[in-house]
Order: structure tokens, then C-alpha cells, then sequence
């Protein structure tokens, strides 16, 4: 039995194990930190539960064929939630738009605020539709090795898609600024400005207002907890607290791993930690791209979080709730254009305590705040709390209500945090923006370019930031490395 060496424990690298697994390797999981799940950790504190990582839970079609592939479903794992709205979008004026959990009624929400455009949303979906329809059944499980894996009658019939962007196609159809941010929000997973992101990845809004937003009961990491036991069914081995210090090759081959400073040997190494930093770890001669390359890069942003426990219920607050009372211009250029904290940050919050009531205790609220940031700003202590005040003062504004004398006590989290937990270049919290530079085979390769058994998965490579892209990711990875391994017939077998 082949061993292979997995670095990293995020949604990418749990895939993979279980695909790996499944394919007949003996695998071996090393997370350098003390819980598997990546970034999709939980922090436990006196009674409260919070999500560190993804709190949305989107594209449920692609957890389900994750599963399915094991002859699994979700729900032997974990039971999921339809949220009902969605999520809630507040705005300067101290309106807010909450979005439905039907299409029908989004429609109405939509008429109600602009005039005639729930015909053109309805216009708008239709095209989105169809390109999730190719996105997923057609593209993303496609492992970005060649520029041809994009050329199909579908796409070769849209092509103006991948040229033109997902903002100017919404401001040509609708008019309502409100109704233009709600619409460009979904893309902003993919990390980049919606002007950087091409109108094919409308598929996003297909994923919002059809699919709908769910809610896994218990939180994020009860999908992450799910995975983790399909791959203990499977014989995966997880290892803690398990810092690689070094990849260590013989010639253009890798030999195994140095792990906590001891040597462990390995067939082959898949990680799924930071792909910059993976690098770091061989000589400069093994590694496929230069610091250059990477500084070049376009990246997501990374992210100011806090969580917070009240000691009292909150009123007029959903599970999700996006404050877009600042210019969204404005935020966007402090991150992307010229990087710099902002001035005017817009926030997200996320209460799932309002939703499960396993989450906090018995008549008290636990509250997760984001704020997106550039990546690599210096970050202080000083700097995280004017940050709080500001949003806790708002979120008070546009709720009616007195909170900041119910907080029990607040953690936060930022760039420095980013870069120390999970090694992430420059602090990024969502890896590689998909800009139309940074899309399918012009994004970094899952097979290292030098070293014939070193592989990649993850964010910084193909599909993409998300965690539905992740599980792909992990996929690709699993198929890459069973086809140059020659397991053609197990290969046939197990995908």
C-alpha cells in the first residue's frame, strides 16, 4: 500500500483523504494546529460555540455529490436548516432588505423596491442558471492543466461572458443601488471586486436566491466533524499538533517529511496548507513559483473577526446580516486598490445562536463579526477595538437596542493571527481572488512543476476560494494523483 502524506486539514485536504482513502493509499493527515478542520475551526468558550472559519452554507447540490461519491448523503452526517430569510442587507439609510427563501417571494421583494425588475432578475437568473449549469457540470471539475479544459460549445457560445463583468451587467438592468448591492454580493466569495469579476460567475446569484442559504445545525464544523468521520469509516489517520518543517527530496523526487523535527518517510505528499508557504518548505531549486510571482498575484482579502458573547437575547438581528451602510466602493478600493485600513468598513455579522439554540446558553446571544480587510496590513490591539466600537455602535443604531453592557466578553482575530495559525500569505483569509486572470488553468497547478510526487489543493489552486470549491479541489487532487500513479482501474472505480 502506497503512503501518502496529506499537510493541512481544511475541506480540501479532508477531501482528498477520503477520495485518496477510498482509491486504496494509506493515509496520513498532519494539521499543525490542535483541531482538524483548517480554517473551519470552532472556538469553545464558557458555554458559547463559534464558527472561526465559513459560517455560509451554499451550493448544497455540491455536498451532496461530495457524499454521494461514498455512497453517502448529508443527512447521515448532519442535519441542515433552509434559512428563512436568507440573510438580512441593512443600508445608510437605516432601511434593510431581507432575502427570501423562495424565488417567488424574492421576486416581490425585488418589484417592491424597483419597478418591472423582478422581470429583469428573472432575465438575469435564467442566464445564471444556465451557467451554473456549465460552471459545475462542465468546468469546475476540471483539473486546470489545459486552457482547452475551457473550450466547449457552451462556453464558446458565451464568451462575452468571460470578457465583460458581473457589475456592469447588473447596472444594466437594474437601477435600484440597493437592489445592485444585494446582487453583487455573492461574487465578493469569490475575493475579488465585482468590476475584476467576469459576468459568467452570475452562476454566484443562482446559488443565492434558487438554491437558497442553509444552515448545518451545531455550525460549520458539524460538516467538518461529518467529513472527519467518513474519513475515520475510511481508514484516513489524523495527527495534531503537527508542524511541517521541511519536504524533503532526494533529487526531483520527494522522500517524505520532517515533521516536529523528526523524518518521516512517504510515497507522496498532497498538501493542502497555504500553496506560497508549502513552497517555503523546499529548496529554492524544487519550488514552481518565485516570491515574485506570487507578490504579483491578485488575492482575497483577509478579515478583522470578533466573537462575541451577550449575556441577553438579541432583537431584530437574522442568522446572517450584511451591514452595506458605507460606501461599498469606497471599502473596496481601501482593500484592493490602494490597501490600507478603511475608512468606512462595511461588516457582516452572523448569529446562529438565533437559529440553535445548541450555540450559546439559554437566554444569551453568540455573535461572529467580519469585516473584510486588505491583506498584510500591520494590525494592533488598538486598531482591532476602534474597529469593534465602530461596528458594535452601528449594529446598535440599525437594531434599536443597547449592547455593548451585555457583552460578556469579545475574541478577535486578524492578519498577524492569519499568517501564524495557518501560514497564509500575507494574512489572506479566502486565498486567490478568481479574477479572469487567475481562472482555471491560470491559476497555480495542483502537480508541482519540479517534483514528480508533490501535489497542491486548496484555495490558491484549482477551482478556486469557498468552501464548495474546496471539496472539488480535493476531488481534482485525488483524480490527478491516481492517474499519474497509474491506479487506472481503481481510478475507474472509485470516481
Amino acid at each position: 500500500m502506497r503512503k501518502i502524506a496529506i499537510i493541512g486539514s481544511g475541506f480540501s485536504s479532508l477531501a482528498a483523504a477520503a477520495y485518496l482513502s477510498k482509491a486504496g493509499y494509506h493515509v496520513d493527515v498532519f494539521e499543525k494546529n490542535e483541531q482538524v478542520g483548517g480554517r473551519a475551526r470552532i472556538l469553545d468558550r464558557d458555554g458559547f460555540r463559534f464558527d472561526m472559519g465559513p459560517s455560509w452554507y451554499w451550493m448544497p447540490d455540491v455536498f451532496e455529490r461530495f457524499f454521494n461519491d461514498f455512497d453517502k448523503k448529508p443527512s447521515d452526517y448532519y442535519e441542515l436548516i433552509r434559512l428563512s430569510p436568507g440573510y438580512r442587507v441593512h443600508f445608510d439609510d437605516f432601511t434593510s432588505i431581507d432575502v427570501p427563501d423562495t424565488i417567488e417571494d424574492i421576486y416581490a421583494t425585488f418589484e417592491k423596491e424597483e419597478k418591472g425588475s423582478s422581470i429583469q432578475l428573472q432575465k438575469f437568473l435564467e442566464i445564471a442558471e444556465y451557467n451554473y449549469e456549465v460552471a459545475i457540470k462542465k468546468l469546475v471539475y476540471k483539473p486546470g492543466v489545459s486552457p482547452l479544459e475551457l473550450i466547449t460549445p457552451e462556453t464558446i457560445a458565451n464568451v462575452n461572458q468571460f470578457f465583460t463583468n458581473i457589475s456592469s451587467d447588473i447596472r444594466k438592468r437594474f437601477k435600484s443601488p440597493k437592489l445592485i448591492k444585494i446582487l453583487e454580493f455573492p461574487v465578493l466569495f469569490l475575493g475579488a471586486k465585482p468590476q475584476d469579476t467576469p459576468a459568467f460567475y452570475s452562476f454566484m446569484n443562482y446559488a443565492d436566491f434558487v438554491l437558497g442559504t442553509w444552515y448545518p445545525k451545531g455550525g460549520m464544523y458539524s460538516v467538518v466533524e461529518g467529513i472527519i468521520d467518513l474519513c475515520t469509516e475510511l481508514g484516513v489517520h489524523f495527527h495534531t499538533n503537527s508542524n511541517i518543517d521541511k519536504i524533503v527530496t532526494d533529487k526531483s523526487k520527494v522522500i517524505g517529511l520532517e515533521i516536529n523535527n523528526k523524518f518521516k518517510e512517504f510515497d507522496i505528499v498532497l498538501s493542502g496548507a497555504d500553496y506560497a508557504h508549502t513552497e517555503t518548505l523546499l529548496d529554492k531549486r524544487d519550488r514552481g513559483y518565485s516570491e515574485n510571482y506570487w507578490k504579483k498575484k491578485t488575492f482575497a482579502p483577509s478579515a478583522l473577526l470578533f466573537y462575541v458573547g451577550f449575556d441577553t437575547k438579541i432583537k431584530n438581528v437574522l442568522h446572517h446580516e450584511l451591514f452595506f451602510d458605507k460606501d461599498f466602493d469606497g471599502h473596496a478600493q481601501d482593500i484592493y486598490d490602494e490597501p490600507k485600513w478603511p475608512e468606512a468598513p462595511l461588516f457582516y455579522s452572523s448569529f446562529t445562536s438565533v437559529t440553535d439554540d445548541t450555540i450559546a446558553p439559554k437566554g444569551k446571544e453568540a455573535g461572529v463579526f467580519l469585516i473584510p480587510l486588505a491583506p498584510d496590513l500591520e494590525d494592533t490591539e488598538e486598531l482591532r477595538n476602534k474597529y469593534f466600537e465602530d461596528i458594535i455602535s452601528r449594529l446598535e443604531a440599525h437594531t434599536h437596542q443597547s449592547l455593548k453592557e451585555h457583552i460578556l466578553f469579545k475574541q478577535s482575530y486578524c492578519v498577524s493571527d492569519f499568517k501564524k495559525d495557518y501560514n497564509s500569505y500575507k494574512g489572506n483569509a479566502y486565498g486567490m481572488a478568481n479574477t479572469l486572470l487567475q481562472t482555471a488553468f491560470l491559476r497555480p497547478k495542483i502537480s508541482s512543476k519540479k517534483l514528480d510526487n508533490l501535489y497542491f489543493t486548496g484555495q490558491l489552486t484549482v477551482p478556486g476560494p469557498g468552501v464548495p470549491p474546496a471539496l472539488i479541489s480535493g476531488k481534482l487532487a485525488a483524480e490527478l494523483i491516481c492517474k499519474d500513479h497509474n491506479i487506472d482501474k481503481l481510478y475507474e472505480t472509485s470516481f
